[in-house]
């Protein structure tokens, strides 16, 4: 008896299959078959030559397949801000924090097409290099983000950047609470049933959050079922902020006022006591550990979160600090940083794996052909989804204006 081949919407064949599952599976010359927007079959390719009747193919020999990354931090609008304050470092005029005296203001001098070209821009970055979802750490118009990304299909997830208190933080960015939560929650609601971009919930720090905003995001965060996120544990003026105004560490104060929980998803998360270690595993905070600037921040505790199974994921925190969107360079600087930290306390001798040369050898330019929910956004390095290069020309003239803004905003 023959069996009919299976229809199917796209087959990619030949290529050496990284999985990343549990098992560290891994089809050398392999197959994947995908229907609709969802992996149907992973095997031989082979097998997949008589199994499958597909409408378009993918030569993978000589290629990995492996599963697009999560950038689990970035700043959407800070695209543009790409090696300003590197530069600034370089001359020894850089000043902390960063965040409230070149964040802040950059994002302050921004309108909606500014966020939009961001988008566009930092989102074809990540495709570039082989991630295929972000997570918005807030920034204003967050529509926009999402306009952008549904034109160019990445998955993400868009946040509002919400603070209701100091009043050094320009009027334009500051709600008040009842806005802020209604922003919030209009945002989640807009954007709840898109296939790809959805809305989380945000708040940007406690040095400009107010407990009232705090406790009202969370209570929201339960009503929708919707993550918050935000930065905790940063930097040493976090700490001593929390500790100067309620006498308890970041991540003590929100635990004592019931906001550290599992719908709470902390970026940076780097200056933690074993106290607030602890707390995080208990109540099932996710913590993201951005490696190009963790280091800067203190002595990240990578290793700690993983022993106790705290939920942790990789970002780039945005193109403004580092410059760069890369994965691939995330993870090599984290496996370097944790070594110059922790060392290699056993001796091991593995076999080198596929997995192992993407962690240590691969970057993005490396990455050839991308597919998300189901659709080719990249063939051989080229976007297919927005005409990139007719949007230069704009964007190049948007950053000159946001330039001029930022110098005058920064004095």
């Amino acid at each position: 008896m023959v069996t009919e081949a299976m229809p199917v919407d796209l087959l990619i064949s030949g290529a050496d299959v990284v999985t990343f599952d549990d098992a560290g599976t891994e089809v050398l010359n392999g197959a994947i078959a995908v229907k609709g927007n969802q992996i149907h079959w992973i095997g031989p390719a082979a097998e997949a030559a008589t199994r499958f009747l597909p409408q378009e193919t993918i030569d993978g020999r000589g290629l990995i397949a492996m599963p697009g990354f999560v950038d689990a931090h970035v700043h959407t609008a800070q695209q543009f801000l790409h090696s300003r304050l590197p530069a600034l470092r370089r001359r020894g005029e850089l000043k902390n924090p960063v965040w409230s005296r070149y964040l802040i203001p950059f994002e302050s001098g921004m309108g909606p097409e500014d966020i939009y070209y961001s988008g566009i821009a930092g989102y074809a970055s990540m495709i570039g290099s082989g991630t295929t979802c972000f997570l918005e750490a807030g920034g204003p118009f967050p529509d926009e983000m999402g306009r952008a990304a549904d034109e160019i299909g990445i998955r993400g997830r868009i946040a509002l950047s919400t603070m209701d208190m100091d009043e050094s933080i320009p009027a334009g960015s500051r709600f008040t609470t009842e806005e802020a939560l209604r922003r919030n929650e209009d945002l989640v609601e807009r954007w709840r049933h898109h296939p790809r971009v959805n809305a989380w919930l945000s708040l940007r720090q406690i040095m400009v959050d107010s407990q009232p905003l705090l406790t009202g995001m969370s209570a929201l965060a339960k009503q929708l079922d919707t993550p918050i996120h935000t930065h905790l544990a940063e930097g040493i003026y976090e700490v001593d902020y929390s500790i100067a105004n309620w006498g308890l560490r970041p991540a003590e104060y929100l635990e004592s006022l019931g906001v550290l929980n599992h719908q709470l998803h902390a970026a940076h998360s780097v200056l933690l006591s074993l106290h607030e270690l602890d707390l995080y595993a208990a109540r099932d905070v996710s913590a993201c550990h951005c490696a190009f600037n963790n280091y800067t921040m203190g002595a990240p505790r990578v290793l700690e979160m993983i022993h106790r199974r705290i939920r942790l994921g990789l970002g780039t925190d945005g193109a403004a600090t580092r410059g760069s969107l890369d994965m691939f360079e995330v993870v090599h600087a984290a496996t370097v940083g944790q070594q110059a930290l922790g060392g290699t306390p056993h001796h091991i001798d593995p076999p080198i794996t596929h997995s192992d040369m993407l962690a240590e050898s691969t970057v993005g330019p490396n990455v050839r052909t991308v597919v998300i929910d189901g659709r080719v956004v990249m063939k051989d390095r080229v976007l297919l989804t927005v005409d990139f290069d007719s949007m230069k020309e704009k964007m190049r003239r948007q950053y000159r204006i946001l330039m001029e803004r930022f110098a005058e905003a920064i004095g």
